[in-house]
């Protein structure tokens, strides 16, 4: 794997760079052969919190977690534990999966020639549990930005009076918004 690390108001030393790549090195174990992916890992402080963001695109699954801390070493370590989980529900997924399926094949790390269930990530099946139906009222970005407030809500789903699409307007971590529009 190879790491792209870069530092946001903030000196990427090499005993940083060191345990970074040793700490995400930890999720190779989770492939039967070392993945040919770059992992991109954007460490920052904003007043005295040291943020640590990862992506990392494996085969079949994209993997991306943040987290933030007082420490960069903490951060990091919060990160990568955040990571394994997101890997270890995605390999469960599959293995149940093709154990319905009966097939072997697999780019996940697979015990003997039968697919095994991680024992504590046990979880529930996804339910839809609520259904709504709306009327999409064209408008602008700023006009849907305005009603997302007044909703008090963290996102809006609008039809675009500029391009005619679905959009979806959300409210960022930072306080900003951003745009969501189909290609």
């Amino acid at each position: 794997m190879n790491y792209v690390i870069r530092g946001n108001n903030l000196e990427v030393t090499e005993a940083l760079r060191n345990f970074v790549e040793k700490k995400i090195s930890r999720l190779e174990k989770y492939f039967d052969s070392p993945p040919s992916a770059d992992a991109h890992i954007a460490l920052s402080v904003i007043r005295d919190d040291h943020k640590v963001e990862v992506t990392i695109p494996f085969p079949g699954v994209l993997v991306r977690a943040e987290e933030k801390s007082a420490d960069m070493y903490a951060s990091i370590d919060l990160v990568v534990e955040k990571l394994e989980r997101q890997i270890r529900k995605y390999k469960t997924k599959i293995n149940r999966k093709l154990r319905q399926e009966g097939s072997l094949r697999s780019q996940l790390v697979e015990n003997g020639n039968t697919p095994t269930l991680m024992e504590d990530e046990e979880e529930d099946p996804i339910q839809v549990v609520r259904t709504k139906r709306f009327q999409l009222k064209p408008m602008d970005v700023e006009e849907a930005i305005m009603q997302m407030e007044m909703l008090g809500h963290n996102f809006f789903v609008f039809a675009n009076a500029d391009t005619d699409e679905i959009n979806v307007v959300y409210r960022r971590k930072d306080g900003r918004y951003g745009l969501i529009e189909p290609e």
